[in-house]
């Protein structure tokens, strides 16, 4: 009985609240609290976007400032998505277009030229990945005069061309990213997959690509994250209205009334209501794409 007894008490005694596991548990719980009260921080712009999008004129300058409207304007959406002269339906298209060619291009350029510098044994290979990592340090700015007389030779402006073509001759950043994580599949592989038979293009295609499947989805949202919030771009290169983007088209969005205060009045309400609308695609890809785009990141500063 009393061997028993122990061996039934052992579980109990292994699950005892020791000093260093009550120390390990309010750690914990600090770094949720601080966790949740950094996301409700962070998600306060996007609350209050959805709040003035719901509110009439009365409640939108209301002080103190409310939350929580007591109608909700639904019809807001509706009206936003309609005003004459913004047809965001095709903005909403010539955006996605822009989008999927620079995703493309993305994809296709960084990803072999992160092949090159991950799996591919040649020399000079980690001098020549410092010097590209170098052009990190050169700021945008420094480099758009001449990037616009280069498209404006080209024949380019108000052109979708200087927002895709770039996409396609690679990255920085973005080479880092993918170079890290093909890093941490084991070099074995290429070794198996060479006696098996497989020449380079194989084994990248065959063998690497589909191992990269997470840090591949991670580099496609960030590329349709830029392109759908990218408004430099098509400030500077875009004239035509029928040729604007989303981003473009939403800093253009103004609609008022007349007859109200001085005469007229920016409906804030719609305006908030078309930013909502236009910002759901990135929510609705972040959603389905975020146990791959959290893999791709984590694992991508593994090895170094």
């Amino acid at each position: 009985m009393a061997g028993y007894a122990s061996t039934s008490a052992a579980p109990f005694r292994g699950r005892a609240w020791t000093r260093d596991r009550v120390r390990r548990e309010v750690w914990r719980v600090i770094a949720f609290a601080v966790l949740v009260l950094g996301a409700i921080v962070i998600s306060i712009p996007f609350l209050w976007m959805l709040s003035t999008a719901l509110k009439d004129l009365s409640e939108i300058y209301r002080i103190p400032p409310v939350l929580l409207p007591r109608e909700l304007h639904v019809e807001h959406f509706w009206q936003a998505m309609s005003v004459p002269g913004t047809p965001f339906t095709l903005y909403v298209a010539n955006t996605l277009r822009v989008a999927a060619l620079s995703m493309l291009g993305t994809l296709a350029s960084n990803t072999v030229v992160a092949f090159a510098f991950s799996r591919l044994r040649w020399w000079g290979r980690d001098v020549w990945f410092a010097v590209m990592l170098s052009t990190m340090f050169l700021p945008a700015q420094v480099t758009i005069i001449p990037i616009y007389i280069l498209f404006n030779n080209l024949g380019w402006i108000d052109t979708w061309n200087p927002l895709v073509v770039p996409h396609f001759f690679g990255a920085a950043g973005v080479v880092f990213l993918i170079r890290q994580f093909m890093m941490t599949i084991p070099l074995d592989m290429d070794d198996a997959a060479r006696i098996d038979g497989c020449n380079t293009f194989q084994l990248f295609f065959n063998i690497i690509v589909p191992m990269s499947k997470a840090v591949i989805a991670t580099v496609a949202i960030f590329s349709f994250q830029g392109t759908w919030n990218d408004y430099f771009g098509p400030l500077i290169y875009l004239s035509t209205r029928e040729k604007w983007t989303v981003a473009l088209a939403l800093s253009q969005f103004a609609p008022g009334l007349a007859g109200v205060g001085a005469g007229w009045r920016t409906q804030e309400e719609l305006l908030m209501a078309a930013a909502f609308v236009l910002s759901l695609p990135l929510i609705v890809i972040f959603l389905f794409g975020q146990r791959l785009f959290i893999q791709g990141i984590v694992i991508s500063g593994v090895k170094g």
